[in-house]
């Protein structure tokens, strides 16, 4: 179905937003050009800096490229981008049979099977290819890919993923990438839930933030993410990495996959009903790991430890 890429210039990104933007500053410091397509300004700016072009629109995009990243918030940005024009002005109706899009967003595996539908009667190679990391491991190259769909697709893609992770797993033929983030996300998320819970309880017992994540990031329980929100606690700053509000979105997309598969999720629903409680109660923006501060004012324990 496909060819192997072989003009840089051909390369295109929709949505350069808080994950997209870093992903792409890297292929164009690798020396790729880049033509980019996004609503805000704001996300454009430091790219149009660094050379990028700009497509006013998907579809105008989609002409010009024949490897197409994306990277948007949600299903509803995805399902819209999919959504077939009447007069075929849309991104459906200009992008080419043969082009390679790599789809990198967190989404469901529901939506997702519908955009592979979609794209097979256009020609398209489709590459799930979620990914997880932060945007400070974006920006570092460090992050992971989790990648399933047309193997000609991932074939094409891989050397330009390698400037944007240091793992890569080609997972299976369909949604195979898509259910394995959502794997991961409810092990992260759930990772503050119950790690909150037990700070609390061993503040109440007289230990402080600081001297617990001291003692658990040296302990058999430790690990990279809880290695990495060390500090956080301790000085109980929750500048977002990952906001509660990001959080709830990928719990409500784990839960849903949990329905549709027939699958009891108890701890997960539960989990998003306390992002949902913090989100309520002023900590929508700040990252997820500040549901142990929502814990801690739950409890009755004062502002500061």
């Amino acid at each position: 179905m496909t060819t192997p890429l072989t003009n840089a210039a051909e390369i295109g990104w929709i949505g350069v937003g808080k994950m997209g933007n870093p992903m792409a500053t890297r292929l164009i410091e690798a020396g790729h050009k880049l033509t980019i397509c996004d609503p805000v300004a704001e996300n454009r700016a430091s790219l149009v800096a660094r050379g990028a072009q700009v497509s006013a629109s998907a579809g105008d995009l989609a002409q010009g490229c024949g490897l197409i990243f994306v990277t948007i918030p949600n299903d509803a940005v995805l399902a819209s981008l999919m959504d077939e024009a009447a007069d075929g002005s849309g991104f459906v109706g200009q992008v080419a049979a043969g082009t390679v899009l790599v789809e990198m967003s967190t989404v469901s595996p529901q939506l997702s099977e519908r955009v592979a539908r979609i794209l097979a009667r256009r020609g398209v190679a489709y590459l799930r290819c979620p990914i997880s990391g932060s945007t400070t491991l974006a920006r570092a190259g460090k992050l992971t890919a989790l990648a399933s769909g047309d193997v000609a697709a991932w074939e094409a893609a891989s050397p330009l993923l390698d400037l944007l992770a240091v793992r890569k797993f080609y997972l299976g033929p369909a949604e195979e990438a898509r259910y394995m983030k959502l794997v991961l996300n409810t092990l992260v998320g759930a990772t503050s839930s119950i790690l909150g819970e037990a700070l609390v309880l061993g503040e109440r017992g007289g230990l402080s933030p600081a001297q617990m994540m001291e003692v658990i990031t040296e302990s058999a329980v430790a690990s990279p993410l809880i290695a990495y929100k060390k500090e956080m606690i301790a000085q109980m700053d929750f500048a977002p990495a990952f906001s509660v509000t990001q959080m709830i979105k990928d719990f409500t997309l784990i839960t849903e996959a949990g329905r549709d598969k027939q699958v009891p999720m108890f701890v997960a629903n539960m989990i998003l009903q306390q992002y949902t409680a913090a989100s309520n109660a002023g900590y929508s923006e700040q990252d997820f790991f500040a549901l142990f501060d929502w814990m801690r004012v739950a409890s009755g324990l004062p502002d500061q430890p």
